[in-house]
């Protein structure tokens, strides 16, 4: 069982009734682990950012409820600082990615159980500039799906309307030119997709990549050339450790510490980080192994 001294327990103040029910789900469950919790909820990221980054040198563990993006929000917060407090989450979003990372049950009780009987590990984060990603940075078809996902569908539907924003990209995608120079190496060419990942999920979705885990002090590089049916069959080989990635023609695969990625000519393509639109191309990547402590379920 965790024992904590002091933590941090944010929640969302805007969904008043949800925020309630699920505080009486979970407040008496962490208790048992946290001598002293603070519980503050916040109206909104700016809010959330300035609250970890307050706290972080007070506190053991940093609880948050809420969504990638309010998780996302949260490591941001933290990453740069030299005392950084390991990180909880509880699944209050849509698609709850980073939570299905640590293997928490989606059922909000069960989740705050698992906190309180689970291990804390060092896991790795990536930085692309000045800002930090826990789950993947990505260019084309990720960033557009984010874009085109309409948010009173999105409200109504949860989980499908990723699905749906999808449908309607792919159909859209355009391919661009990239170069990518990674420890020492370098590729070009085209197309409509490049992630780098350090987590497995993406719109709850485990991407079936072998490789792919956030304590190998590593990134994955998955470029995506054209979004065709043999492109999918090549995806999914990729779950196997024999796979010769060699003989792929519709994705490229490589594990880096480090990269540069540009799109050549004029053209702009805006990165999604963690669900979140931050910035354009050309950006610099690397990976900080096991820079941040978070709490997964045994």
């Amino acid at each position: 069982m965790n024992r904590f001294e002091s933590g941090l327990f944010l929640y969302n103040g805007n969904k008043k009734e949800e925020a309630g029910q699920n505080l009486q789900q979970v407040l008496p469950v962490l208790a048992k682990a946290i001598s002293s919790l603070h519980v503050i909820q916040t109206t909104s990221l700016e809010e959330l950012h300035e609250t970890c980054k307050e706290y972080a040198s007070e506190v053991d563990v940093i609880i948050i409820l809420g969504g990638d993006g309010t998780i996302h929000e949260c490591i941001n917060a933290i990453a740069g600082l030299e005392k950084r407090p390991a990180v909880a989450v509880l699944p209050g979003g849509t698609c709850n990615d980073f939570s299905r990372m640590l293997g928490m049950p989606q059922n909000m009780r069960q989740a705050a159980e698992a906190i309180v009987n689970g291990q804390t590990r060092a896991v790795d984060i990536g930085q692309s500039d000045s800002r930090y990603f826990l789950n993947f940075w990505g260019i084309g078809l990720v960033t557009e799906t984010s874009i085109n996902i309409d948010k009173e569908q999105k409200r109504r539907l949860g989980v499908l309307s990723y699905f749906l924003s999808a449908l309607r990209t792919i159909n859209q995608a355009d391919s661009f030119g990239y170069r990518i120079k990674a420890d020492g190496e370098e590729i070009e060419g085209e197309a409509v997709l490049i992630v780098v990942l350090n987590g497995k999920y993406i719109g709850t979705q485990e991407i079936p990549v072998w490789t792919i885990t956030p304590q190998d002090g590593k990134l994955d590089v998955l470029i995506v050339k054209n979004s065709s049916l043999a492109m999918f069959r090549e995806l999914m080989m990729m779950n196997q450790e024999d796979v010769d990635t060699e003989a792929l023609t519709e994705l490229s695969h490589l594990q880096v510490s480090q990269a540069e990625i540009e799109v050549k000519g004029q053209e702009e393509r805006q990165i999604d980080m963690d669900g979140e639109i931050v910035d354009n191309v050309p950006a610099s990547i690397r990976v900080l192994p096991a820079h941040v402590n978070m709490i997964f379920n045994l």
